[in-house]
C-alpha cells in the first residue's frame, strides 16, 4: 500500500478504559478503520482500568472482527495515569497514538495527525476546536489549563486535550509516574523540557455519549488539586523559581506550531 505519510510507517493506537462498555467498541472499529488505510503495521490496545459493566465482555466480542486487538486488563481500578503508563508500555511500534475511549473525540481524526507529523516531528498535539461538555465543564476545564499553563510554564494550546501521538523514542526518554489525571501535565512538562519538537491540530469533541465522567465531582477536583500541587513542587519547584505569569505567555519562542483547519 501507499503510505498516507512516508513519516509514520506504525502505529500503536490505545485507548483507557473505565466503564465505557457501548462507547469503546466505536473507538476501536473508527481506529481500525483508519489505520487500515494509512499505515503499513498497526496495533490497537485497550487497558481496561478495572471496569465493573460490560466493557471486557464488548473487547472480547471484537477479537474477531479485529485481530489487531490487545486487551491489557487492571484487576483494580489504578486511574487515569496508571492506564495511560500501561497502554505506552503495551506499545510496540513506531509512533504511538492515544485517546480516551468514552467517545467523546472521533478516532478516525487520527488520520490529523499522521498528516502533520514532518521529519523532526516528536508530538502531534490536538487541541479542541470546540468543546462539546456543559458550560460548566467548559469553564473548568479552560480554567485549569490556564492554571497549568503558568505554574508548569507550558505552552501547548490545549493542555487536556487527550488527543495525542507521539515518537516512541520520546517515549523511551521520558519516564511518566503520575497515577491520575495530571500525567497530562507531566507528560507535557517532561516533553517541552526534553526539547519535543511539537506540532499541533485541531480536533473535534463532542459530549460524552454514554455514561458519566468520573472526573467532574468535588472529591475527584480535590485529590486533583492535591497531585497537582505535589506535581509542582517535584517537577517545578525543586529545580528553580516559579514562572510569574507576564514569563509562562511570554516566554522564549514556543516550540509548537499550529496546523490551520
Amino acid at each position: 500500500m501507499t503510505l498516507r505519510n512516508p513519516e509514520v510507517q506504525s502505529i500503536s493506537a490505545f485507548f483507557p478504559c473505565y466503564n465505557d462498555e457501548f462507547a469503546i467498541p466505536i473507538m476501536v472499529r473508527a481506529a481500525r478503520s483508519a489505520l487500515l488505510d494509512s499505515v503499513d503495521e498497526f496495533e490497537i490496545i485497550v487497558v481496561d482500568d478495572g471496569s465493573s459493566d460490560g466493557s471486557v465482555a464488548a473487547l472480547e466480542g471484537l477479537r474477531e472482527e479485529v485481530p489487531e486487538l490487545t486487551i491489557v486488563r487492571h484487576t483494580t481500578n489504578r486511574g487515569y495515569g496508571g492506564a495511560l503508563i500501561s497502554g505506552f508500555g503495551a506499545s510496540t511500534k513506531q509512533w504511538i497514538f492515544y485517546t480516551d475511549g468514552d467517545a467523546q473525540y472521533d478516532a478516525s481524526e487520527l488520520v490529523r495527525c499522521i498528516d502533520a507529523v514532518q521529519s523532526n516531528t516528536d508530538v502531534v498535539q490536538g487541541w479542541k476546536m470546540q468543546r462539546g461538555d456543559p458550560w460548566y465543564r467548559k469553564v473548568i476545564g479552560r480554567t485549569y489549563h490556564h492554571v497549568v499553563r503558568v505554574l508548569f510554564n507550558l505552552h501547548v494550546r490545549d493542555t487536556d486535550c487527550d488527543f495525542r501521538l507521539i515518537r516512541a523514542t520520546l517515549m523511551s526518554r521520558v519516564p511518566l509516574t503520575s497515577t491520575s489525571g495530571v500525567i497530562c501535565v507531566e507528560m507535557m512538562r517532561k516533553f517541552e523540557k526534553a526539547g519535543a519538537k511539537f506540532v499541533e491540530v485541531g480536533v473535534s469533541h463532542r459530549g460524552r455519549p454514554y455514561g458519566r465522567s468520573q472526573f467532574f465531582r468535588l472529591p475527584a477536583i480535590a485529590r486533583s488539586a492535591a497531585q497537582l500541587i505535589g506535581l509542582w513542587w517535584r517537577l517545578v519547584a525543586r529545580r528553580g523559581r516559579v514562572p510569574s505569569m507576564n514569563s509562562a505567555t511570554t516566554a522564549g519562542s514556543e516550540p509548537n506550531r499550529t496546523i490551520p483547519q
